[in-house]
């Protein structure tokens, strides 16, 4: 697990990343973490955009970690997030032609009035 961070994460990330937590589930081997990630996409980001430039476009986006453990080891670490939204708020995909969502997916677990779902139709 040290390598993976070493090579892909640490020092890999924007320096104007937030993380947001919203939720922490606990579990007698495990827990679920929801939440939330901005940034500048000024840097290359090998673990979650590989081969892509930087873009120089915000991004904001959920991200779901689950960790498992085995005793006082981590035995997973899963990292979930919707790469179609990351790659419509990079101008990479057009929404208009898939049924992807942007920032509103995240600006709806911000904000619980907004609609939970735009793509299905009316």
């Amino acid at each position: 697990m040290r390598k993976l961070y070493e090579t892909w994460f640490i020092g890999k990330w924007p320096a104007d990343t937030v993380v947001k937590s919203l939720t922490r589930t606990i579990g007698e081997t495990g827990l679920v973490d929801e939440l939330i990630i901005s940034f500048t996409h000024d840097c290359e980001m090998p673990a979650l955009l590989p081969g892509i430039a930087p873009t120089g476009r915000k991004v904001t986006i959920p991200f779901v970690v689950a960790v498992g453990f085995d005793g006082d080891k981590i035995s997973y670490e899963r990292i979930y997030w919707d790469q179609a939204s990351m790659l419509v708020q990079l101008g990479l995909l057009d929404k208009a032609l898939l049924p992807v969502t942007g920032a509103e997916q995240t600006a709806r677990l911000l904000d619980p009035n907004l609609p939970s779902n735009t793509l299905i139709p009316k």
